[in-house]
């Protein structure tokens, strides 16, 4: 905008130029004071007119007596003396149009030089809304740390922290927590199977189905250290315990016997069986069928003759034993 300012005024002071050469010529062409070269040319126009006066006269009565220049002025306006001593000489006439041509031309160009500077400031402004990028974040943070705390300088902002990481924090640790406990109930559940299984081989089963017929004690004068159980000829007889074969055959007073030595060293025998299933050096578990009820040896009837020793060979109840086990019929 300082530009186009710039040019108007040149253009001013050379119109007031112009005006001032053409008051210095003005009594060389008849006394009128014109105010600019554009002034001086009119009047010399008008001189020429007035001296071809008398030849548009001669032509008054020729076939284009009706012709007559427009832009000339009519006959009946009064002439203007056109004597030798108003007459400007050539020179001055040359001077006087070029000032003319030249005044208009630099006003030409100045009004031009106007214009073009207007656009050069309108073109200034708008490179300064173009945006440049930040070239990196470490200058950015630069020229933030210079320019201080003026409120119109670029900031750039810092970094939050995330809003959730305490919540993040929290969610690791509940999974964490939900994984150990998921990890003590498979190692609790593994434990009860392990115990169950433990519990499993270590469990007293009842030996046998049917009627008990004669429990420990004395019987016809001697000692019975026995539990009978009567049933039919072929009935599975089952081990009480887990254990190991030991004997599997004919056996005196009792015809054919099992015997079975669990793991604690206890000895469980079967007597008057009809047949043994199993045979010496079997491993067994509790609930196993080992042998069948029978009537063999010193038999009064079909029936099972169960006996326990305890790990020093001794005879010790075997119901009662069976019941501190917990063994049902």
């Amino acid at each position: 905008m300082a530009g186009a300012g710039r040019a108007v005024t040149r253009a001013r002071w050379l119109c007031w130029a112009c005006g001032g050469i053409g008051d210095a010529v003005a009594p060389a062409v008849g006394g009128h004071t014109p105010t600019s070269p554009v002034s001086v040319g009119r009047q010399y126009v008008n001189q020429r007119s007035s001296r071809n006066t008398p030849v548009r006269s001669a032509l008054a009565g020729s076939p284009r007596s009706g012709w007559q220049d427009q832009d000339e002025p009519a006959a009946t306006e009064p002439a203007v003396d056109a004597g030798p001593s108003s007459r400007p000489g050539r020179r001055i006439r040359a001077y006087a149009v070029f000032l003319g041509v030249f005044g208009g031309a630099l006003a030409a160009a100045s009004a031009s030089t106007a214009h073009e500077a207007q656009a050069a400031g309108h073109s200034d402004t708008g490179a300064d809304d173009v945006i440049t990028p930040i070239a990196s974040i470490s200058h950015a943070i630069s020229d933030s740390g210079q320019q201080g705390s003026d409120p119109s300088s670029a900031r750039l902002l810092p970094a939050q922290e995330p809003a959730d990481r305490n919540e993040l924090a929290d969610l690791n640790k509940s999974v964490r927590v939900s994984e150990d406990r998921a990890a003590a109930e498979a190692d609790a559940a593994r434990e009860r199977e392990a115990k169950e299984r433990e519990a499993q081989r270590n469990r007293v089963v009842w030996p046998v189905e049917g009627r008990v017929t004669s429990k420990p004690g004395a019987r016809w004068g001697t000692t019975h250290y026995g539990l009978d159980i009567a049933n039919r000829i072929g009935t599975p007889i089952r081990a009480v315990k887990r254990g190991t074969v030991i004997e599997a055959g004919p056996a005196s007073g009792f015809g054919l016997w099992v015997r079975l030595q669990h793991d604690d060293g206890t000895i469980t025998v079967y007597g008057h069986i009809n047949r043994a299933l199993v045979r010496a050096g079997e491993r067994v578990e509790a609930g196993e069928v080992i042998a069948e009820v029978g009537n063999r040896g010193q038999s009064t009837g079909p029936h099972l003759h169960f006996e326990v020793w305890d790990a020093d060979s001794r005879k010790v109840n075997p119901l009662t034993w069976l019941q501190r086990n917990g063994a049902r019929p």
